[in-house]
C-alpha cells in the first residue's frame, strides 16, 4: 500500500522542514518543477525518462499525451491523469487521451482500482465502446482502446486483467515494434495475480522488460517494471542495473526515487535505501507515509537510531491535517519497526496514544506485537497478556492475512518462553516459521516486523541450543539478506557454536553496514571486537 505521489515542487522547501540540511539542499536543486494545478508556470518539463510512443495527435495534444505516459511508467498516477486531461483539452478527440487517463485508475500491482471513475472517461469519450472504437483513426489505437475496454467491462477483476493481457499480448503480436505495447503487457502479467507474487509469471514480465531496457535504456516502464519482476531477494542481483539506473531515468518522479529501494531492500544496501527514500519524500510530503516508512527501516538496519527517531517524530508532527486511515497506519508500522529493530523497549514513542480506528488489520497487529512485545521486556506481564489477546482478535477476525497469526504465534511464544515453558514457546514459533516459509517473497519492510526465524534463533541460543539457533539466523538471512540483529544473533550463535569463521563473517558484514551507526552502540563494539578475531 501507498499514497498517492506526484512529482512537484514541495512543501518541505519552507524555512525549517529540512531533513537536518540534505533534505533543505536537495530541495534547493530540485525547485525547477511546479504543480500544474497550483496556477504556477512550470519551470521545465518534468524528467520522467523517455519514450517514443507515436499516435495520431500532434502538438500539445501529443506532448502532453507522451507526458502522460511517462508519469503511467513511474505510477505517478495523478499526475499522469492530468497529462490526459491537458492532452484532451488540447483535442477533445483524441481518443488515446481517454485511453491514458482511464488507465490511471488501474494499480494493477497495488490492489487499487475505481472502475467507476475510469467507465465515466470512457464514456466523455463516446456512449459505447463501438463508439469510442469508431473515434480511433488507426487499427493500432483501436487496439489500444480494445484492451482498455476489456480491462473496464463488467465482471469479475481477475476475468478483466485476464482479457487485458489477452489484448494487449495480441497488440505486441501484430505491432512487434510497439515498445510500450511490450511494456505494459509486460506490466499486465504481474497484474494477474494482484498483489501476489507467481513468480514464473514474474520472471516472464522482467524478461520482456530486460529486452527493452537493453533496446532503449531511458525507458522508465522498462527499469521500472524489472525491478517489480525480481523483487525478492532471490532474484533481486538481476535488477540491480535497473535498480541503479531508474532514479536517473526518471528524476522527478517521487516513486522511480523510492522503487530503486525495492531492490536495495532485497539485498541490504541500507545507505541507498536512506538516500532514495530521502528525495523521494522530499518530491511529497514528510508526513507518515510509503516513503518514510522504508525510510525508518532503512536508517534502524544501518543502526542510525537517532536519526530514526528525529524521523518518526517529524513524521508524526506533520501528520496533523491529514490524519487519513492510510497515514495512521504508515505511523503505526513506522512506530513498531523503530522499536522493534532498535529494541528500544522504553521508547517515548510507546506513550503515544495513536487513533488506530480504520486502520489497516496488518498495522493493528504490528502494533499489538510491538507494544506488547515491549512491554515483556520490561516485565510488564499484564500489559504484554491484553496485547496478545489484542493480537488474538485481529487475527482471528482477519484469517485471510496470515501475517496476523504469525505475529499473534510470536507474542503468545514470548510469554511462555518468559515463564520457562520453553518447548511450548519452540512449537508455536515453529508453527510461526512454517506459515512464514508459506507465504508469498516478502518484500519491503516486512509486516512480520520481527521475523520468526530471528525470534526463534534469539529463543534458542538462549536456551543454550547455539547450532539449532545459527540455522535459524542463517534462515532468517537468506530470506532477508543483512538484517542487522540476525547478523549479530548469527554471529553470537555460530561463535558459541565454535563456528568461527562464520561469526567472523556475520561480525564483518554488522560491521559493514552499521559504519555510520549511533556511537556508542554496545552490540557494535561487540561486532568489531569479533569481527577481528578477539574472544
Amino acid at each position: 500500500m501507498r499514497e498517492s505521489s506526484q512529482a512537484v515542487s514541495v512543501p518541505s522547501c519552507l524555512p525549517g522542514a529540512g531533513w537536518w540540511g540534505a533534505r533543505v539542499r536537495w530541495c534547493g536543486a530540485a525547485l525547477v518543477l511546479l504543480h500544474v494545478t497550483t496556477g504556477l508556470v512550470r519551470a521545465q518539463e518534468p524528467r520522467l525518462g523517455s519514450i517514443d510512443f507515436p499516435t495520431s495527435a500532434s502538438g500539445e495534444a501529443q506532448r502532453s499525451f507522451v507526458e502522460g505516459v511517462l508519469y503511467l511508467h513511474s505510477f505517478e498516477f495523478d499526475s499522469a491523469a492530468e497529462a490526459f486531461r491537458r492532452a484532451q483539452a488540447a483535442d477533445s478527440t483524441f481518443a488515446m487521451a481517454y485511453w491514458g487517463e482511464a488507465m490511471t485508475y488501474n494499480h494493477p500491482l497495488w490492489g487499487e482500482w475505481d472502475a467507476t471513475a475510469a467507465r465515466a472517461v470512457l464514456a466523455r469519450l463516446g456512449p459505447t465502446p463501438d463508439a469510442r472504437r469508431a473515434m480511433a483513426p488507426t487499427e493500432r489505437e483501436r487496439m489500444y482502446l480494445d484492451a482498455v475496454e476489456a480491462l473496464w467491462a463488467d465482471g469479475p477483476k481477475a476475468r478483466r486483467d485476464t482479457a487485458y493481457s489477452v489484448a494487449m499480448e495480441d497488440l505486441t503480436r501484430l505491432y512487434p515494434d510497439d515498445v510500450e505495447a511490450r511494456a505494459f503487457y509486460a506490466l499486465s502479467l504481474m497484474g494477474l495475480s494482484g498483489t501476489v507474487r507467481v513468480v514464473p509469471t514474474y520472471m516472464r514480465a522482467g524478461a520482456i522488460g530486460l529486452q527493452i531496457l537493453a533496446e532503449h535504456p531511458r525507458h522508465p516502464g522498462a527499469a521500472h517494471y524489472v525491478i517489480h519482476a525480481f523483487d525478492d531477494p532471490t532474484h533481486a542481483p538481476i535488477a540491480l542495473p535497473a535498480a541503479r539506473a531508474y532514479s536517473h531515468i526518471a528524476p522527478d518522479a517521487a516513486h522511480a526515487q523510492h522503487m530503486t529501494t525495492h531492490i536495495f531492500v532485497a539485498m541490504g544496501m541500507w545507505d541507498r535505501v536512506i538516500s532514495q527514500n530521502i528525495v523521494a519524500a522530499d518530491l511529497t510530503w514528510w508526513g507518515p507515509g510509503h516513503y518514510t516508512s522504508w525510510l525508518t527501516y532503512g536508517l534502524v538496519q544501518a543502526g542510525r537510531f537517532s536519526e530514526a527517531t528525529r524521523n518518526l517524530g517529524g513524521a508524526r508532527a506533520q501528520l496533523a491535517g491529514r490524519a487519513t486511515p492510510g497515514a495512521r497506519s504508515y505511523l503505526a508500522t513506522m512506530r513498531a519497526q523503530h522499536v522493534v529493530n532498535a529494541e528500544h523497549w522504553e521508547d517515548p514513542a510507546l506513550g503515544w496514544d495513536l487513533d488506530l480506528e480504520g486502520t489497516w488489520p496488518v498495522a493493528q497487529a504490528m502494533d499489538a506485537f510491538t507494544i506488547g512485545y515491549a512491554a515483556l521486556q520490561r516485565g510488564e506481564i499484564r500489559l504484554a497478556e491484553s496485547s496478545l489477546e489484542r493480537a488474538r482478535m485481529l487475527a482471528d477476525a482477519h484469517r485471510d492475512d496470515p501475517k496476523l497469526k504469525v505475529l499473534m504465534l510470536e507474542l503468545q511464544a514470548s510469554l511462555l518462553h518468559r515463564a520457562g515453558k520453553l518447548d511450548e514457546a519452540r512449537g508455536l514459533l515453529r508453527e510461526a516459521t512454517a506459515i512464514e516459509d508459506a507465504l508469498p517473497a516478502e518484500y519491503g519492510p516486512p509486516d512480520i516486523v520481527k521475523p520468526s526465524h530471528e525470534l526463534l534463533g534469539e529463543f534458542l541460543l538462549a536456551d543454550g541450543d547455539a547450532p539449532a539457533a545459527q540455522r535459524e539466523f542463517e534462515r532468517a538471512l537468506m530470506l532477508a539478506p543483512k538484517r542487522a540483529r540476525a547478523l549479530l544473533g548469527l554471529g553470537r550463535a555460530a561463535s558459541a557454536a565454535g563456528d568461527l569463521p562464520a561469526s567472523r563473517r556475520a561480525y564483518a558484514a554488522l560491521t559493514g553496514i552499521w559504519h555510520g551507526a549511533d556511537a556508542g552502540l554496545p552490540e557494535l563494539t561487540e561486532a568489531r571486537r569479533l569481527a577481528a578475531g578477539a574472544r
